[in-house]
């Protein structure tokens, strides 16, 4: 498995990124999706063979002046900066900010008080190997017929990746794994022993499925969108998430999820046995 994450992640915003986004003409005889590394080169003031040194990982350790200029040729988000940030600083080697850490487990009383306070809405708490530690009783419902919580403590990223449930429970299970690998790559990836030790254990057991996406997915998981579930008693949910990131001592992640349309609104209703309209439907 390729341990080159600034590479992979220049170049795939490098493609993300069109010639009009940055005042480039576009040209009707365009091969690369995205900029050239040429362009990319001119835009940040640097050498296309150091643009290709980069992509190329033969050289992890840009300078500072370099990684600014390189995230503003290429627009990056405030956490697509702090992702470019942290990969670089994995590269160098000797120190993670997780160093061996185990990933906390405990979830604080305010934080409990918090999710017992999002009822009747599906709520759950992951910590950054996705292991569920806490859910509202309105995930219990959702969750726990499909069997995503099975296991001590279950996991969200080995549910999606070795249960044969999985697929039955999320109809866009490709989009739901690409998810799953991008929040497991959020942040150091392998230099963080316990996501390491993860990582091997899904690539011997999933294979391709997982590999090859961490092969090729940058680290940066959406906080928000729109899911779709299979449950056996509700039938398919459209549900709108939004995710909220804790303090770093913390180290979890709380996903809310409401409705997206009426028909997911009343089957909820429905499942928690409550009166109709108590979660209000949300876009995504």
């Amino acid at each position: 498995m390729s341990d080159n994450e600034l590479g992979l992640f220049l170049r795939t915003r490098r493609e993300a990124v069109t010639p009009a986004e940055v005042g480039l003409p576009t040209g009707p005889r365009r091969r690369t999706p995205g900029l050239r590394r040429s362009e990319l080169a001119t835009l940040a003031g640097v050498s296309v063979e150091y643009v290709t040194r980069l992509e190329q990982g033969r050289d992890r350790r840009p300078s500072a002046p370099v990684l600014a200029a390189l995230a503003d040729a290429l627009r990056l988000t405030p956490s697509e900066r702090v992702h470019l940030h942290r990969i670089t600083k994995a590269a160098e080697g000797g120190f993670s900010c997780m160093g061996a850490a185990i990933p906390s487990r405990t979830v604080r009383p305010t934080v409990r008080a918090l999710i017992d306070s999002l009822e009747p809405a599906p709520s759950v708490l992951l910590n950054r190997l996705g292991e569920i530690l806490a859910w509202t009783e309105g995930y219990e419902r959702l969750a726990r017929p499909m069997g995503l919580l099975d296991g001590t403590p279950p996991n969200l990223a080995r549910f999606v990746f070795l249960d044969e449930r999985a697929k039955a429970a999320y109809p866009d299970w490709d989009q739901v794994a690409d998810e799953q690998v991008a929040a497991l790559k959020q942040g150091p990836f392998r230099a963080d022993q316990q996501v390491a030790l993860l990582a091997d254990e899904l690539t011997v057991m999933a294979g391709a499925a997982f590999a090859d996406r961490a092969e090729v997915l940058p680290g940066l998981p959406k906080a928000n969108g729109v899911t779709r579930l299979v449950h056996p008693q509700a039938g398919e949910l459209r549900l709108a998430y939004e995710t909220l990131e804790l303090p770093a001592d913390d180290d979890q992640r709380l996903v809310v999820h409401l409705p997206a349309d009426d028909l997911t609104a009343a089957a909820l209703d429905r499942l928690h046995g409550r009166r109709p309209g108590v979660l209000r439907v949300v876009s995504g």
